[in-house]
């Protein structure tokens, strides 16, 4: 009974750590979308493709506003749409 018991901790504490440094990678990349480097705001719409919410579409808004670079507004234009129509 005790091994069950270590096993479980073990699940619910991986994916406590799991979870949180997935949410130091979007907080990471989010800082990363706004940088000066075409290659790292590459890297941030990418990862932010991968957690379709509210605030990342707003956030993304922003973004078309202040993107110059006609690849990455595609890019984020995609994005914002594919968000919108996975929310609703």
């Amino acid at each position: 009974m005790a091994r069950k018991g270590a096993v479980l901790f073990g699940l619910l504490a991986g994916t406590a750590l799991g979870w949180w440094l997935a949410e130091q990678h979007l907080a990471r990349h989010r800082a990363n979308l706004f940088s000066p480097r075409p290659l790292r705001r590459f890297a941030a719409l990418g990862a932010l493709g991968g957690a379709p919410t509210v605030e990342s579409v707003r956030l993304l808004r922003d973004y078309l506003d202040w993107e110059r670079h006609p690849v990455l507004q595609r890019r984020a234009r995609a994005l914002v749409r594919r968000m919108e129509a996975a929310l609703g």
